[in-house]
């Protein structure tokens, strides 16, 4: 069986698109939708996050911790964000990592800015022009308000499911340009901004299950694995510990077939429009940086410190 190795994470955003699979065009149109478990809104208590985080950096870059950044906190209902630094960058020897560390930095201390009004996709422009570190990265930011309404804004591949009992009812899709190059908000004028965020709201209930992570999470597993493990763990920080340490295991494993993998074979098919006479076989991308995020929706009554982290 054939195998393929991507060395990078991410690939770094350039003027000219990759022949393959032709640039979006940045400028589109943010996509905006809204789902809803019921037509049928019931009055409830207020509901908050209890959330637990893991963050396992590459192998070869535990000294600094990564290129990942994310913080929590219990701020109204509960803020989650998410940002992946661009590995592409350390070819032109600027640190991925400052990028999408500054960034997360000033998001999490304008999560109460009025001008903010819990509006995520406001929260990202705000932290985006606070940002004057070289570089670039994917982020998605949620904001859970107290009615139950989760508001979502996403640049890029990081990602978020929303489990209800025992099934992946929302899922947000990631944005690129071509295959293995992300949207990603930039210091340059090449990437993406706010106006170009997925932005949609969706309406929680009580014992919801949210599971937020970068690519280096939905790369490497499945969400039956997800369902599995946010279902069968009582605690919130023990089942993100558990599936980063199972992401990081699939990422090290070459002869894992990932979903990495099988969207890979699926464009290098699409591309040739043949099924059986080209074939390649596991395409192996190596190890990435792996941050999740995992939250229980809890009623007032159980709500209980969240606690603020950043890293």
């Amino acid at each position: 069986m054939g195998r393929l190795s991507i060395p990078h994470p991410h690939r770094l955003l350039l003027p000219s698109p990759s022949r393959l699979h032709p640039s979006s065009d940045a400028s589109t149109i943010p996509r905006r939708s809204r789902f809803s478990p019921s037509a049928h809104r019931q009055i409830r208590s207020e509901l908050s996050l209890s959330c637990g985080s893991h963050l396992i950096p590459h192998p070869a870059k535990v000294d600094k911790g990564g290129e990942d950044a994310f913080f929590v906190t219990n701020h109204n209902g509960g803020v989650l964000a998410v940002a992946d630094g661009v590995s592409g960058w350390a070819e032109q020897s600027i640190d991925p990592a400052l990028f999408s560390q500054e960034l997360m930095a000033n998001a999490s201390g304008l999560v109460v800015d009025e001008e903010v009004s819990y509006d995520p996709q406001a929260l990202m422009r705000k932290a985006h022009a606070a940002t004057s570190s070289v570089g670039s990265a994917t982020v998605i930011i949620a904001m859970l308000e107290k009615d139950g309404t989760l508001k979502v804004a996403n640049v890029g591949d990081c990602g978020l499911r929303l489990v209800r009992r025992g099934q992946v009812v929302f899922a947000t899709s990631p944005q690129e340009h071509y295959f293995d190059c992300p949207y990603q908000l930039s210091s340059e004028k090449i990437g993406q901004t706010y106006q170009d965020a997925m932005v949609c709201a969706v309406e929680l209930m009580e014992g919801d299950m949210v599971v937020m992570g970068s690519d280096g999470l939905f790369d490497n597993v499945f969400d039956h694995e997800i369902i599995s493990i946010v279902s069968g763990s009582p605690e919130v920080a023990e089942a993100a510990k558990i599936l980063a340490n199972l992401a990081s295991n699939h990422s090290k494993d070459p002869n894992f077939d990932s979903p990495y993998s099988m969207e890979a074979r699926s464009r290098v098919r699409k591309y040739f429009q043949t099924s059986f006479l080209f074939y390649v076989g596991i395409v192996y991308k190596g190890p990435n940086d792996i941050t999740v995020i995992v939250g229980r929706i809890i009623s007032s009554s159980d709500s209980r410190e969240v606690g603020y982290e950043t890293t």
